[in-house]
């Protein structure tokens, strides 16, 4: 790269927009925001009939909002109460063998997150996943 072309690209990304114009703008929306938070009414909402869960996985997948995939994945690890690798997981879905654990590891990852799916390292590099 050309150093004359390097100065030019450094220029442009010091050249910033000053910051204090849109915080005094940020602050006068938050007061607005607020003022109106404080005026809204809270109701609540009688259900007639109590909702009852037949496995606590069911009432906390309710609560979080997961993508068909991972829906389709945090099913398979509860069927497999005793864990299951990535691979078997993809498999089980219905990947290629060469494809199935990369499939099914962005699901897995937004599982452990949400605590809906837990991680057990084995030895090396071996993982299984099981169900909370």
């Amino acid at each position: 790269m050309r150093i004359s072309h390097k100065r030019n690209i450094q220029r442009k990304l010091h050249k910033q927009k000053p910051l204090l114009t849109n915080t005094t703008s940020a602050v006068n929306n938050t007061l607005k925001i607020e003022t109106v938070i404080e005026t809204a009414e809270i109701v609540d909402v009688v259900a007639s009939k109590p909702i009852v869960a037949s496995k606590p996985i069911v009432a906390s997948k309710s609560v979080v909002a997961l993508t068909p995939k991972q829906q389709q994945v945090l099913d398979i690890v509860v069927n497999h109460t005793d864990g299951l690798n990535p691979k078997g997981i993809g498999l089980e879905a219905g990947q290629e063998e060469a494809k199935a654990a990369a499939w099914a590891t962005g699901a897995l990852k937004k599982l452990t997150e949400e605590r809906l799916v837990e991680r057990i390292q084995l030895a090396g590099n071996k993982v299984l996943y099981k169900a909370l």
